[in-house]
């Protein structure tokens, strides 16, 4: 029989970069009390996303924020047109990292569907899920985590 657990999660980061939430997740997984099924984890926030990656080397993690900082720059962004010209966000309106955490969020994801069986999340050997800070200081981030199973 089909059981289902909702809980919201509070997470506190320390700025721009990555939080693991793999044991925080498989905790709760084992607190529910259900064996298998999938966990549906939605980040509800605009400025910070989530991502399965690498958990082994560091500099992953570290290559992948510098790849998108240089995608998406803090203070203007070049036109991809002839022009080549520097535009300046609109958005600024809590504070100059704002803007660029929302196209950083845009570009990646803020939901995570995922099995888990004996009570853990199903991850490759290298594998941790991360919620990622997109601002550069810390927020108190809230995240939906749905379990369904049996």
């Amino acid at each position: 029989m089909l059981r289902q657990h909702l809980q919201l999660l509070e997470i506190q980061t320390s700025g721009e970069g990555f939080t693991d939430l793999t044991a925080v997740i498989n905790g709760h997984i084992g607190a529910s009390g259900l064996c298998a099924g999938v966990a549906t984890l939605v980040c509800l926030h605009t400025s910070a996303s989530l991502t399965v990656n690498e958990n082994a080397d560091p500099r992953v993690l570290s290559d992948l924020a510098a790849y998108l900082q240089a995608l998406v720059p803090q203070q203007a962004f070049r036109s991809l047109g002839s022009d080549g010209q520097r535009h300046c966000y609109a958005h600024a309106d809590e504070g100059a990292d704002d803007m660029p955490a929302h196209i950083r969020t845009a570009l990646t994801t803020t939901s995570l569907q995922l099995s888990f069986q004996e009570r853990h999340l199903l991850l490759g050997t290298w594998q941790a899920v991360y919620l990622w800070e997109h601002r550069q200081r810390g927020h108190k981030r809230r995240l939906s985590l749905h379990l369904i199973g049996d």
